[in-house]
């Protein structure tokens, strides 16, 4: 199993000093967690996409490119783009470019968007949600197969043997498919043949295998071969010496991820410690704990859905660096090395 970890690159404050890094800083300490990540041996490092003020990063590839240059072997996925409110054409160009200046590491994880700011913003109607997703993550296809494309679709002008550059130094440019909560999502991606990111934050995992399950009937149904798909499942992470001690240490961050995710919705809801200590229990797929229990439940996860990557967001919620830097660092020797092992039997 390959072992990852991803920012969406979120700024709020420390809830412990009331700090707000400035976005030069988060940017910067970004690509620093990036590169300890290569240098630890973890295998993939992921960026995600927004577009509001209290995000640091709105061009994943961009950054990623930075990336690139201090980093040598660690693959680079977004994480997610928005490919719902992008010119595909535009896109696969800019990650062309990154797996050049990469030597063939970039990797793309497409949503819909979470969000809505960028619809408005990049002239794009709402009520076209699941079309332009639809549309536009088949055109990458294309754009992914041949240097020459015609094409004819609905929300952008025809393509008649245009010339697509540059091309990727990888035959095709690995793309997954983002899933956080409905099952069309995962029939989609099985159908398109793409790999499949699950998104889990909490709860019983299990009531995942339904998401797992569809993807791979879809995949089946429409003759892809399934040892050629991939799954991920990616979620919150934090490690400490014990459970309690990592409940202790993580609580006032995710707390505060949650109230600022939840005031952005329109929701005034915050996370009660006794909610929090709940969530965190064995039987959850929330991955706080010591090492060994985040191995336990990688490897129960494993047991259920069989995938092939596990990426977690170890910086979340205002946390500082130090304490993101010592996840990487217990990922990536006390964590990583054992799953490795267990699943490669």
């Amino acid at each position: 199993m390959e072992i990852g970890i991803y920012s969406l690159a979120d700024l709020y404050p420390d809830p412990l000093t009331g700090k707000t890094l400035s976005v030069k800083q988060r940017i910067e300490e970004i690509i620093e967690a990036a590169k300890m990540a290569d240098e630890a041996g973890l295998d993939v490092f992921g960026v995600g996409e927004h577009h509001r003020l209290d995000y640091a990063v709105s061009s994943p590839p961009v950054v990623l490119s930075a990336i690139s240059q201090v980093t040598k072997r660690i693959k680079l996925t977004s994480a997610t783009t928005v490919l719902t409110t992008v010119d595909p054409v535009r896109l696969f160009e800019d990650f062309a470019t990154l797996d050049l200046l990469s030597n063939g590491r970039a990797e793309i994880i497409a949503g819909r968007g979470a969000f809505l700011d960028s619809f408005p913003l990049f002239g794009y109607d709402i009520n076209d949600y699941d079309q332009l997703f639809e549309e536009h993550i088949e055109l990458f296809q294309k754009l992914n197969e041949k240097e020459l494309v015609s094409w004819n679709g609905r929300y952008r002008p025809p393509l008649k043997d245009s010339e697509i550059a540059p091309r990727p130094i990888q035959q095709k440019i690995p793309i997954w498919v983002g899933v956080g909560g409905t099952l069309k999502s995962a029939e989609r991606a099985g159908r398109l043949g793409t790999g499949l990111a699950l998104v889990i934050l909490g709860g019983d995992p299990s009531l995942y295998k339904p998401f797992i399950d569809r993807y791979r009937e879809s995949a089946s149904k429409n003759g892809h071969a399934l040892e050629n798909l991939k799954v991920a499942v990616t979620g919150h992470a934090y490690i400490s010496n014990t459970n309690q001690q990592a409940i202790e240490e993580v609580y006032p961050y995710h707390s505060n991820y949650w109230h600022y995710l939840n005031r952005q919705h329109g929701v005034n809801k915050t996370l009660s410690r006794a909610e929090f200590e709940r969530m965190c229990r064995k039987e959850t797929a929330l991955f706080v704990g010591s090492s060994q229990q985040i191995i336990e439940k990688i490897m129960r996860q494993y047991e259920l859905f069989g995938h092939q990557r596990f990426m977690a967001q170890i910086d979340f919620g205002g946390m500082p660096f130090k304490k993101i830097a010592e996840n990487i660092e217990r990922l990536a020797t006390e964590v990583a090395p054992v799953i490795r092992k267990e699943t490669s039997k």
